[in-house]
């Protein structure tokens, strides 16, 4: 039976029509990073980085700047995104969104294989182009299209000893090609790292905005201008425009403001999306960067004042554009269609093979390959970014492992590296245990081990800011718990790297093919202050 009681419950959460004096950050919560935006008349698109996880860069889409939807992908084969053996927090690096004369165009970079390309649609949700491969090293590619029809292509130091700073040539988009020498046009503020470059023309004016100091604690955000798109370029004398670098600990909720986009919307007014973390006790994130947003306005000498002084806070006090409605923040997945809802990512380029939505209809089927989730490969996964510090997540599975070693269940998953797991799992005694797991660095030890000799299991992640607890249940009512794992452990701060936690379900054989596949008939993701 499926668990419906809480699709009811979501068909009756409402739909609230937000006010427009004000909105809440991040506007895309979870593992967004490095966003970037672009207009179509009163449509709004924006993409983010998206790693060793396919498929890769996210698009999504609003009328408000605010409540975004996930519409698609720009890379969704292989011939676009080759991930094989890339580690991770490698795989694809910051994109550029932007249109023009009737043409998306995503420019990016994979860091473990090609290098930098663009990728084009007529459609927003696609499909997008082949790659358009571009002889230029380094990262964080932009693409600027200027009045008099040239293009320019500005980006990080290239990966030549070449002295730090951003650099820019003329670019033909339709074939890659170089149409000028490459030029150090701005070395930033001093900050080190200068990157994220996105060069626009207001009012006369080139504006050249990177992000500088590391996307850490230090990041930030600074912005110089010329009346030439060569330069020289003038520093703002207000840089850093954002930053929270200075406003730090438990008092302040956001930390690692930078890598900004700026966009003006339909209506005239100038708004900035940018990527930022929230601190758990002001101390580790594991949420990943996220998406905010903050206004803007220019004062009178033409430069950009943003947000509060440079600053941005959860609940930001700002004249909007006509809000949409608020949906549910809640998932189900019933598995009841063709395809996979949009949410679920897989862990670098998926084989068919493992997965199917028709082997028993109505029911997931992952059979486990060789990998297990320690391996730099593409183990039978499929996982959601984790969006909220509370939720509590319940997956039913049907699993009956027929060689000792063979184990599927779910997941919370930082990298191969730290991560936790609840499975149920056959040990060489042939029986079946739910096994409750950490992977800590080097460290992989069984917190707990209960025997269970049903084929159907509810699995369930319940987590608080500080916290995961894991429960099992043979009825989907009364859950066992079986331990916790501290948050902190799948921080950044830990863990390393540039991504967040996802929650997943898994198979594996452990380093073979499982004899016995598994089916998965529910999963719902539940946002709220939960801890049981």
């Amino acid at each position: 039976m499926k668990m419906l009681r809480y699709a009811l419950l979501f068909a009756f959460i409402p739909l609230v029509l937000a006010a427009q004096d004000g909105f809440h950050n991040p506007v895309i919560p979870g593992f967004h990073p490095d966003p970037s935006v672009c207009r179509v008349d009163s449509d709004y698109y924006l993409v983010t980085s998206s790693f060793e996880y396919f498929p890769g860069v996210p698009v999504f889409h609003s009328r408000d700047l605010i409540h975004w939807d996930l519409i698609g992908y720009c890379l969704t084969r292989k011939s676009q995104l080759n991930l094989e053996k890339a580690p991770s927090s490698a795989g694809i690096y910051a994109p550029t969104l932007r249109y023009h004369k009737g043409t998306f165009y995503m420019i990016t970079t994979n860091v473990s294989g090609g290098g930098n390309f663009l990728v084009t649609a007529s459609d927003p949700r696609g499909p997008w182009s082949d790659p358009i491969w571009i002889d230029q090293s380094g990262i964080d590619p932009s693409l600027f299209f200027d009045d008099d029809g040239k293009v320019y292509y500005t980006g990080t130091t290239p990966w030549d000893g070449s002295e730090q700073g951003i650099y820019q040539f003329e670019i033909d988009p339709a074939t890659g090609k170089k149409l000028s020498p490459v030029r150090l046009i701005w070395k930033g503020t001093g900050g080190r790292y200068p990157e994220g470059p996105h060069l626009y023309k207001i009012n006369g004016w080139y504006y050249l905005m990177i992000a500088e100091g590391g996307t850490e604690y230090g990041h930030m955000e600074t912005i110089a201008r010329s009346k030439s798109p060569w330069g020289p370029f003038d520093s703002c004398p207000r840089n850093p425009i954002l930053t929270h670098r200075n406003v730090r600990g438990q008092s302040s909720p956001i930390q690692g403001t930078g890598h900004a986009d700026l966009i003006q919307a339909h209506d005239g007014t100038w708004w900035l999306v940018f990527l930022a973390f929230r601190p758990v006790l002001g101390n580790w994130h594991h949420l990943g960067r996220e998406t905010f947003l903050a206004p803007v306005v220019w004062d009178k000498e033409g430069w950009p004042l943003v947000g509060e002084n440079g600053t941005v806070l959860p609940e930001m006090k700002a004249k909007t554009l006509q809000q949409t409605p608020e949906t549910s923040s809640a998932f189900l997945e019933d598995f009841d269609h063709e395809k996979l809802s949009l949410e679920w990512n897989y862990l670098r380029n998926p084989d068919s093979f493992y997965y199917s939505l028709t082997d028993r209809r109505g029911w997931l089927c992952l059979k486990g390959n060789p990998y297990t989730l320690d391996s730099v490969a593409s183990p039978a996964f499929i996982g959601i970014r984790q969006k909220h510090f509370s939720f509590i997540v319940t997956a039913r599975m049907d699993f009956e492992p027929g060689r000792a070693g063979e184990e599927a269940g779910i997941t919370a998953f930082m990298n191969n590296r730290f991560h936790y797991r609840l499975c149920v799992e056959k040990k060489d005694d042939g029986k079946k245990y739910v096994v409750l797991t950490h992977r800590i660095g080097s460290y992989s030890y069984e917190v707990s081990k209960t025997p269970y000799s049903g084929h159907l299991i509810w699995l369930r992640i319940a987590a608080s800011p500080e916290s995961y607890f894991f429960s099992f249940s043979s009825d989907g009512m009364n859950f066992t718990p079986v331990g916790t794992g501290d948050t902190r452990f799948l921080s950044s701060e830990v863990a390393g790297g540039f991504t967040g936690v996802f929650i997943g379900l898994y198979a594996t054989g452990k380093g073979r093919t499982s004899s016995a596949p598994v089916y998965f008939d529910a999963f719902e993701y539940i946002p709220g202050d939960n801890k049981k």
